[in-house]
């Protein structure tokens, strides 16, 4: 059962789950607060008010009684019932009067309305089965009740309050929840052009609009990303240049070594030279190629794996043993994806030979897991230490071991990791436990059917 820090991560998390329930309780607390008053402070004038208002009431009613004819009682008792909602009943002895409760002001009222009418008067909720606000007035020697509805002088009820309260929490929940969508939708778009840059992809620009610190950053980003596109064409045209540049006089020496009469050792070393000049350019120029993911179509990594293998088998010292499941497939170019494989399985030869060998044993494995298409490349040399593992990515960096060999930049798994991340992919270097290095890619497989869009 998750821990109650676990169920609450959400909320520690959400940007969105705060500020609105940041201003739930803000709401909430306020409307407490505004009905505690309220009720507090109107409480005395409301029930001045009332007792004022069953006073006068029962002053005039008995003073037009008294002073009407006889005659005439009958018709005045159905005007006042009739058109002010006041009915008199003769009080008697055997009335069954049930007392009225003591919610909302009642005691006040009926302390007010006894400190004028006399401590003898009575007041009632239900007089013989009918239900209303009753209070007891003489007249000489007889005696009357005076009956109005409960609605003109009781004020609402407690039910009626925790209505109007829900009504109106809800009502401010609601607007809460677009404060919050308001707030949080800048932020959110912002987060999502920020990973979309990390990912390679160019994001829509943001809409400059709004209130000035939004639009502002808005703005800003906008221009950083013009800006790192428009460093991505200089550093292409830059990149071309170098490469016309380089590369041209060194196949001018090329062909004048070729040439020359130089005794044979020269000849080969001075064109191992220049091949590893040609190819450090080259790998310059991999590393710093973008990634058109216009080109992106659905290859059959399964496929590649196993055609990459059986290149690889051509070369005298790699030994390849293959564990591919079929029909795997990931989104990508299929060229730089064989590039990457074909890197690895040559940095296995390079490092990776078997320990009182001169031959690189390389397991070359494919799998599905968790809707990942998982890439293996392990060989069984000596490994990495520990400590160099995470160096080893980045770009012009190699070990102390490898520093001593004639060619290479330090690139190759620089280049590797740059290109699965423009995949969208994860790159991990492992020791493996009978001695060795595991290379171990991560790529988003496609399912069967999926729309590659």
């Amino acid at each position: 059962m998750p821990s109650v820090e676990n169920r609450l991560a959400w909320l520690k998390s959400g940007l969105f789950w705060r500020t609105f329930f940041l201003l739930a309780f803000l709401i909430a607390a306020s409307m407490a607060a505004w009905v505690i008053s309220f009720r507090t402070i109107e409480r005395t004038p409301r029930a001045n008010q009332i007792a004022a208002q069953v006073i006068s009431l029962v002053t005039i009613t008995r003073a037009a009684l008294t002073h009407s004819a006889p005659d005439l009682r009958r018709e005045l008792l159905f005007d006042l019932a009739s058109n002010e909602g006041i009915r008199i009943y003769p009080r008697e002895e055997t009335d069954d009067v049930s007392p009225p409760s003591d919610a909302f002001l009642m005691p006040e009222v009926q302390t007010r309305v006894q400190e004028q009418l006399g401590d003898d008067t009575i007041f009632a909720s239900r007089v013989n089965d009918n239900p209303g606000f009753w209070v007891s007035f003489n007249i000489d020697e007889d005696a009357y009740w005076l009956m109005l509805d409960r609605s003109r002088v009781v004020g609402p009820s407690g039910v009626q309050w925790l209505g109007w309260a829900t009504v109106t929490l809800l009502l401010s929940l609601i607007g809460a929840v677009f404060i919050s969508r308001l707030i949080n939708q800048p932020l959110a778009r912002l987060t999502a052009a920020t990973r979309a840059i990390a990912k390679g992809r160019q994001p829509e620009p943001l809409p400059e609009k709004g209130p000035n610190e939004i639009k502002d950053a808005n703005r800003s980003f906008n221009q950083m990303v013009a800006d790192l596109n428009q460093i991505e064409s200089d550093r292409a045209i830059i990149l071309a240049g170098i490469s016309h540049d380089l590369r041209t006089p060194i196949s001018r020496m090329l062909l004048e070594v070729e040439l020359a009469k130089l005794p044979e050792d020269a000849r080969l070393g001075m064109q191992s030279d220049l091949a590893q000049m040609d190819a450090i350019i080259g790998q310059f120029l991999d590393y710093a190629k973008p990634t058109d993911k216009n080109r992106f179509n659905p290859i059959d990594i399964s496929a590649l794996l196993e055609s990459v293998a059986h290149e690889a088998e051509r070369i005298p010292d790699v030994r390849v043993q293959t564990d591919i499941a079929k029909n795997v497939k990931v989104l990508g170019i299929d060229l730089e994806l064989r590039r990457v494989i074909q890197n690895l399985i040559e940095n296995a030869r390079r490092y990776g030979k078997t320990k009182g060998t001169d031959v690189a044993h390389i397991d070359l494995r494919g799998r599905i897991e968790d809707g990942r298409a998982i890439i293996e490349v392990a060989d069984h040399g000596a490994g990495i230490p520990e400590g160099e593992i995470d160096h080893l990515l980045r770009p012009f960096t190699r070990m102390d071991s490898a520093r001593s060999q004639a060619n290479g930049s330090g690139l190759g798994l620089a280049i590797v990791n740059r290109i699965i991340k423009q995949h969208g992919g994860n790159l991990r270097l492992l020791n493996r436990k009978d001695g060795g290095l595991n290379v171990q890619i991560s790529l988003a497989a496609l399912k069967k059917g999926q729309d590659p869009a």
